[in-house]
């Protein structure tokens, strides 16, 4: 009896969390606040885990914290709380609820500490009717005067494509606007100006990210017969890699990037890597994003070999969120010296290479653009790839500081 009332206690408990909107854990344990399944198989990624402000920080002092998985902020300095990522075109979802006399915002496309909208920044208001540009609002461009004021949740929707900016409220498009103003790659601000207001379920797609992989042949790749591991497109339209040590190598080069796939590991604890900025022709000679699921002690946050979505020999995963024989979703976003990588949605790397510059990334910081490589590691090596995507970030004309 007693373990039948425990059991039916943590059914309750789950059923709760997910009425209130508590972060779905998924089956290998990694947090995705605010995301499905579907959504992360899509590439979207998860910007707030529901728990740290791992991949943020502030621009100004402020009393930004965590409560109740949500980022709040109610008193401080005027400013920002920003990612670390810099991001260029995507589709931004979130969820705010203010108090009715908040005036807050939603800033993209940023620098750290923005001095006027639409030259470097744009900034999404939440603010009452009374304010010039209330909620809903692109502040400098389009007003918006439908959206309440009622210290509710409220959602928007920023869909950000060259120089076409789309902003929904609670699913209505609150502003369109197409013309002079920041394109390219930028932070994501949260603002703090007058009055409480708490974030939740941070979320971001990019968009227009091409494949590397046409699922047919090997176009657009460079393979080294004369290693042992094979490098096969699947009749499914995927890339199998068997047997031991090689790589295949893309003939683009990427320098700041944006860079997705979905990977299956078919055995226990295996070993593989997407290497990136590499000197071209040597192996291996780049920058790793390690790819095994294996952790310690039963603790998803001990990786056994650095962990996938680690920085292999630089920086271990936070948390082993992938499982071996699943299907488990990659992202990578590299600016300058900074990688950011999210498994499953989930931001699992955030890492700034402060060593001095160097052409080989062994040896120290390379920001020029390399290859991309996918490792064979040995003998056991058995993976599938699928919807391998890339693209350049767009530079800006003034870079964010």
């Amino acid at each position: 009896m007693r373990r039948r009332a425990i059991r039916l206690v943590l059914v309750q408990i789950l059923i709760f969390g997910i009425a209130i909107g508590l972060p779905c854990v998924t089956m290998a344990g990694g947090q995705t606040p605010g995301l499905a399944p579907d959504e992360i198989a899509d590439g979207w990624i998860s910007l707030f885990d529901g728990e740290t402000l791992f991949g943020w920080v502030p621009a100004a002092k402020a009393n930004w914290k965590v409560e109740d998985q949500t980022i709040t902020v109610s008193s401080g300095e005027v400013g920002l709380l920003r990612t670390t990522a810099q991001f260029d075109d995507y589709v931004l979802r979130l969820e705010f609820r203010a108090d009715s006399d908040t005036n807050s915002g939603v800033f993209f496309r940023t620098s750290s500490r923005p001095t006027a909208p639409g030259v470097d920044c744009y900034e999404l208001n939440i603010a009452p009717a009374a304010n010039p540009f209330p909620t809903g609002s692109l502040v400098g461009q389009v007003r918006y005067d439908q959206a309440a004021s009622d210290d509710q949740w409220h959602t928007l929707e920023v869909t950000a494509k060259g120089e076409k900016v789309t902003i929904h409220v609670d699913g209505k498009i609150s502003a369109e606007y197409s013309g002079p103003g920041p394109t390219g790659r930028g932070y994501i601000g949260l603002q703090h100006n007058q009055g409480r207001v708490a974030f939740r379920h941070i979320r971001l797609k990019p968009l227009e990210v091409p494949p590397l992989f046409n699922g047919k042949d090997l176009t657009g790749w460079k393979s080294y017969p004369d290693l042992p591991s094979k490098f096969t497109p699947t009749p499914a339209g995927e890339l199998q890699v068997l047997g031991g040590r090689g790589l295949l190598e893309s003939e683009q080069q990427f320098g700041d990037f944006v860079f997705q796939c979905a990977c299956h590991v078919n055995g226990d604890r295996l070993n593989s890597g997407i290497f990136f900025r590499c000197q071209s022709g040597e192996q291996m000679n780049g920058y790793e994003s390690q790819i095994h699921n294996g952790f310690l002690e039963g603790d998803r946050a001990k990786p056994q070999d650095c962990g996938t979505g680690g920085i292999f020999r630089r920086q271990n995963a936070r948390m082993v969120v992938a499982n071996d024989h699943e299907w488990f979703h990659k992202t990578i976003v590299v600016t300058g010296p900074r990688i950011s990588i999210w498994v499953n949605g989930f931001l699992v790397t955030d890492w700034v290479d402060t060593r001095k510059p160097d052409p080989n990334p062994r040896r120290g910081l390379r920001t020029e653009p390399g290859t991309l490589m996918i490792q064979g590691h040995d003998p056991t090596t058995n993976l599938l790839f699928k919807d391998i995507l890339v693209r350049e970030l767009v530079v800006r004309k003034h870079e964010p500081t």
